[in-house]
């Protein structure tokens, strides 16, 4: 199990992204438009840059739904390894089974 202040860290980071999403998506089309003029994209530079770190998509992590484990996450499942074992030995996943041969 994940430790909770990990887990809540991670919540707002995703609750931060949606907030700056579109105008992190209007900067980043200036910065990389042909069109713009330098100091237009510079402006733009500067403005993302001041946009807070955990605003950006890369600083999220997947995590298992369950136990919040950030490593083996399956994201058809959104479960860890070891509770995706589980849920399949149970049957709660449809289609998958325990491979034996």
């Amino acid at each position: 199990m994940a430790k909770t202040s990990v887990v809540e860290r991670g919540k707002k980071r995703v609750k931060q992204y949606a907030k700056y999403n579109d105008k992190r998506q209007k900067l980043k089309a200036v910065v990389y438009s042909v069109d713009a003029s330098h100091d237009e994209k510079q402006k733009a530079q500067l403005q993302l840059q001041k946009l807070p770190r955990n605003s950006a998509r890369i600083r999220q992590r997947n995590r298992c739904r369950v136990c919040g484990r950030p490593r083996a996450f399956n994201r058809l499942t959104g479960l860890c390894r070891m509770h995706m074992r589980g849920a399949v030995m149970k049957g709660f996943i449809p289609g998958m089974h325990k491979d034996s041969w």
